[in-house]
């Protein structure tokens, strides 16, 4: 069922299944990049399902006065390797599910190629995304900023999602089944059933 709004969404690292949910539901969406820099957000960060739970993936950014520079102009710092630690931690989790070994080809260049600016890096990344689900990406970048927006504003939304229904996650048997996390965990373990999935998820937004 497609939602009747237009969403105003920040732009997200491997996002939460949750926003892509919301971008296959609606087709009106506009992704945040004028905004300033939000820490501890899925702007940068992304949660995966390793061998021990719930596991936090963080891209870090050059740190001069982040918190008040427009998102698309953050810059992301590699004085640190992690994208092979990122890419490594990907692998351990999902190399044994079932369609891992389909979609890693079309990943395993972000975490070889540098790219200057997070809102690129995020939005390329969408668009593998988008390719793995077999579905065009119709969302747009924000013209400008408003503080308020006339759109339904979830700039700083959780994107949780009710009453996930289970599907199969590598490590289930050790920690349960785990609601919500990257897309990847969607795509890596689910395949081509993922667009039907998030279409039929109903999406909780609190703001």
């Amino acid at each position: 069922m497609e939602l009747n709004n237009p969403y105003l969404i920040p732009t997200a690292y491997l996002a939460p299944i949750g926003y892509y949910a919301i971008l296959l539901q609606n087709k009106n969406n506009e992704i945040e990049q004028y905004e300033h820099f939000v820490k501890q957000s899925i702007r940068n960060r992304c949660d995966i399902y390793g061998a021990n739970g719930k596991l936090t993936l963080s891209i870090p950014k050059l740190r001069k006065s982040s918190s008040k520079t427009q998102i698309k102009d953050i810059k992301i710092a590699y004085h640190h390797p992690w994208q092979k630690e990122h890419w490594k931690s990907i692998c351990s989790a999902y190399r044994s599910s079932s369609y891992f070994e389909f979609n890693e080809d079309l990943f395993i260049p972000f975490y070889e190629k540098r790219e200057t600016f997070l809102l690129d890096f995020n939005l390329k990344l969408q668009e593998v995304v988008f390719k793995c689900l077999q579905i065009n990406d119709t969302s747009t970048l924000t013209k400008s900023y408003q503080k308020q927006s006339s759109t339904n504003d979830f700039r700083n939304s959780l994107f949780e999602v009710k009453n996930s229904p289970k599907y199969h996650q590598v490590f289930e048997n050790n920690c349960g089944f785990i609601p919500n996390l990257s897309i990847i965990d969607l795509l890596f373990n689910l395949g081509p059933e993922s667009a039907d999935y998030l279409n039929n998820l109903a999406i909780s937004i609190d703001i």
